[in-house]
């Protein structure tokens, strides 16, 4: 990013473009070639912005409309998960298929409002959402169905997918965009945990304090206050982490820094424990499927360290990278060699066909990525090439989800 701020010092437009695109990096950036452009008027215009103290000091709630959105929006999530309630609906039939719904088009419709979407965008996205409410509430109602709980299971990721959209506007195929997306991500599950936290201590403290003069709420509370609260956490936290993304911009990449010499250390010793043990994921299914949550966990800390130090300059974080990356290449390697040898001697079950989807995407995924820290450091490259190469599968996930939610039931007969 330093190379573009210098070359856009003469475009005011395309340069606020770039800041809008990812604020934090933006700052970062900026503050590190400022003594070579300070003679720049524009760059001591950006100067003076970017470290004006009502910035710094303070949260921003946004204006009055903004906030009158997310009080809507976060009523309107309330309202969906108490429809089981209010419609006498089963909520073992419900919650697992309409979990999705009760997050993602709220957050979706905040950033179509914000980006300013047009109609075709906004539409198809809309459109989308209605197809997949009706889909996957009409497959049949069947517990035990290995393609309804894939279906279940993948439908989130594809509703992440759309947020993505509505988040870029209509540059779907800026990958700086992309990249911004992850580390929104990122900063917004920090931001709801922490929201999270406080409304638990908040609900616990409130029933404690109703026991101790003899009025038991814990019922009628957990059933409409609790709930909805917990409903309205994933907009409010989105919503404070675009206003303020000063508050947890330091705390993930103090969190990536700390967790992946860990998980490389973890991971290692981990392999060699499973040899002295003796267990392995050829011929135990459950212990398989913790081996590949254990995977899918690695390369997401991947993906969000490499979001994270895209802009950044270190070596020892390189290394670690590079280490962690062919550790988990190794594992995903692994995997993959016991779900085939799984299929060939006890056939193809969707269960088996998905994580084989799966395990051979993220093994091209991390082979591409490897290719690209092996580039940084023979050709002097920049970081932030590792990262266009991880937003730039992205959509690769996407198209594999679309497969798994509607193609699979209809493929192996909704069983």
């Amino acid at each position: 990013m330093n190379s573009k701020i210098k070359s856009l010092l003469d475009d005011p437009n395309a340069l606020e473009s770039l800041y809008q695109q990812d604020k934090v990096a933006f700052r970062r950036n900026f503050k590190e070639i400022f003594p070579e452009i300070s003679q720049h008027e524009l760059a001591q215009f950006w100067n003076a912005r970017l470290n004006f103290k009502k910035d710094q000091e303070g949260i921003s709630w946004g204006s009055s409309k903004d906030l009158l959105l997310v009080l809507c929006l976060a009523i309107g999530a309330g309202i969906v998960v108490k429809i089981p309630d209010i419609a006498s609906i089963d909520e073992d039939f419900f919650f697992p298929r309409n979990i999705s719904f009760i997050v993602f088009p709220f957050v979706i419709f905040y950033f179509a409002v914000k980006n300013r979407l047009g109609m075709v965008h906004s539409s198809l996205l809309l459109g989308f959402s209605l197809v997949a409410v009706f889909y996957i509430n009409l497959l049949p109602d069947l517990p035990s169905s290995d393609t309804l709980i894939l279906a279940c299971i993948h439908l989130p990721l594809l509703f992440w997918g759309l947020l993505g959209s509505a988040f870029s506007g209509q540059d779907l195929r800026n990958l700086d965009l992309r990249m911004a997306f992850l580390r929104f991500n990122a900063d917004t599950v920090i931001m709801g945990v922490v929201l999270g936290i406080s409304f638990g201590l908040l609900s616990g403290l409130t029933i404690g304090l109703f026991n101790l003069i003899g009025l038991n709420i814990e019922e009628f509370y957990s059933q409409n206050i609790l709930v909805v609260g917990l409903a309205s956490i994933p907009i409010l936290a989105s919503h404070l982490t675009v206003f303020n993304p000063q508050l947890v911009n330091k705390v993930s990449p103090i969190i990536a820094k700390i967790f992946t010499p860990l998980v490389l250390v973890m991971l290692l010793t981990y392999l060699f424990a499973i040899i002295y043990s003796g267990k392995d994921p050829y011929n135990d299914r459950e212990f398989l499927m913790l081996f590949n949550f254990l995977l899918i966990g690695v390369m997401a800390l991947i993906f969000f360290s490499i979001a994270e130090s895209s802009d950044q300059k270190s070596k020892l974080n390189y290394w670690l990278l590079v280490s962690l990356s062919t550790v988990t290449i190794c594992v995903n390697c692994i995997a993959l060699s016991a779900i085939l040898f799984r299929i060939s001697e006890w056939g193809i079950t969707p269960n088996r066909l998905a994580v084989l989807g799966v395990n051979l995407l993220m093994l091209v995924h991390l082979l591409l990525v490897f290719r690209s820290l092996l580039k940084v450091f023979k050709q002097q490259k920049e970081m932030a090439i590792v990262g266009q190469t991880i937003a730039s599968y992205l959509p690769i996930y996407m198209i594999w989800t679309l497969i798994v939610v509607f193609v699979f039931p209809l493929l192996f007969g909704f069983n």
